[in-house]
């Protein structure tokens, strides 16, 4: 992935910049004194320095991953990706101090265009991203001591402008499940909690429950109908069914509902309930 990115950068200069029939160079190699005695025209460098965790970014919770096939009736859940930030060290190179400068305010004049990475120059795994690949330019927070830096690479010290971008790491597995049609919220007290799943008999406060279902058509094989409207009649919980024609009501106290759709011709249909209900089943066909 972060050769990939390392792609994405060097494309992103060339149609940017423009570099034409590669009259400047654009690497990510180790500044140290043999390497840039080697360098023959004028190159603009990025040295990955650090690679760390983006903490403010962080998510520990699941994400759902879609629900495959609509008449599976399985969810699919993933853990969310760690966000990761890759520090450069933005070096420019020439013959003479006056080019090296043009190069470099050329450089970061392109840079600072682009607080995401585009999407049309994305290489390899960085494609069709779930996340922007956010970027930031020569942070004040970012590469304080450079002399440091020079020292240990064993070369002359120059102008250096840190560059972050932002990757989503992903290296979980798909965790898949049956689709959860019935939710119930419950307030009261509990002693033994939480070795007893329970709460005390007697001092359950409400209790609330969501529901969830989908609506087929009759005919054929049954397919899923998207952006019909869900209702249960006379309380008010309306929903519209997504492309997958799921949808979600409550929360409502125990007890016997009718639910209600209205198709795009004809009559709307009804079906009575009891919540929540025993075998979870809560779909409608029109």
């Amino acid at each position: 992935m972060i050769a990939d990115l390392d792609e994405t950068i060097k494309r992103l200069l060339v149609e940017d910049l423009p570099i034409k029939n590669g009259e400047i160079d654009v690497k990510f190699d180790q500044p140290k004194r043999e390497w840039s005695a080697k360098l023959v025209k004028p190159t603009v460098n990025f040295y990955l320095y650090d690679v760390r965790e983006n903490t403010q970014l962080r998510r520990s919770q699941f994400d759902p991953a879609g629900n495959g096939n609509a008449r599976e009736m399985m969810s699919r859940m993933k853990k969310a990706p760690h966000r990761i930030d890759c520090y450069y060290m933005l070096t420019t190179w020439a013959a003479e101090p006056e080019d090296e400068h043009r190069l470099l305010t050329r450089t970061l004049m392109s840079l600072f265009r682009y607080p995401n990475l585009p999407e049309h120059i994305l290489q390899g795994t960085l494609q069709n991203p779930r996340f922007p690949l956010n970027t930031h330019v020569a942070r004040h927070d970012k590469l304080t001591n450079p002399a440091e830096v020079w020292s240990a690479l064993d070369n002359e010290m120059r102008p250096s402008v840190s560059y972050t971008v932002t990757l989503a790491l992903d290296p979980w597995s798909e965790v898949t499940g049956p689709i959860v049609r019935t939710f119930t919220l419950q307030a009261g007290q509990a002693t033994r909690l939480p070795d007893y799943e329970k709460l005390d008999e007697g001092t359950v406060g409400f209790e609330l429950t969501y529901i969830g279902g989908m609506v087929r058509g009759k005919a054929g094989d049954g397919e899923p109908q998207a952006g019909l409207e869900v209702a249960i009649k006379g309380r008010g919980w309306f929903d519209k069914t997504d492309e997958d024609g799921r949808y979600k009501l409550g929360a409502m106290p125990p007890g016997d509902y009718t639910l209600v759709v209205w198709p795009e011709k004809g009559k709307p249909k009804e079906k009575k309930i009891t919540v929540p209900a025993s075998d979870g089943d809560y779909d409608l066909e029109i």
